[in-house]
């Protein structure tokens, strides 16, 4: 259990470090609007246009860190179920022990489906929980596409005048 929680802790703290980056890449984002701005007025649009890409790239990039972070925080809550389950498990030993008169005269067949049911939804679970990562993963791109940095281009440009 003291290496889970060890883990555990790391797994916190990298959620933390994740979200840390992505909030750095919002502020280099909106650093570099404000250089696009200086850019197009004094009519460089190439340097403007670098500065499109640029922006568009830490937006980009703080988005994925977002995501990365969510994901990071559900391991460490799975991480922290599997802690909790563990101390249960020891307190659970202690109880059986002295409940086993009692066990003896309850339906077995009866706890045994019903914790086979139990073990079946929370793999359907961990199935469902898998598959929407994959999902999250696969949709993830680092490109900067073209349209995007038109718009932010045009955007700077109307609020520079």
């Amino acid at each position: 259990l003291t290496c889970a929680a060890e883990h555990l802790f790391n797994l916190k703290f990298a959620a933390k470090e994740l979200n840390r980056n992505s909030k750095k890449c919002d502020k280099e984002e909106k650093a570099e609007k404000a250089k696009i701005k200086k850019a197009i007025q004094k009519g460089n649009m190439e340097v403007a246009r670098i500065h499109a890409e640029n922006a568009i790239r830490q937006k980009n990039q703080a988005i994925n860190f977002l995501r990365m972070s969510a994901r990071v925080d559900a391991v460490a809550a799975r991480v922290q179920t599997a802690v909790t389950m563990g101390k249960v498990t020891k307190s659970m030993a202690g109880v059986v022990k002295s409940m086993d008169a009692t066990l003896k005269s309850m339906n077995l067949e009866k706890i045994s489906a019903l914790m086979d049911k139990f073990e079946h939804q929370f793999e359907t679970l961990d199935v469902q929980t898998q598959q929407m990562e994959d999902t999250m993963s696969n949709t993830t791109t680092l490109t900067t596409p073209q349209n995007q940095v038109d718009m932010l281009l045009q955007e700077m440009a109307d609020e520079a005048g």
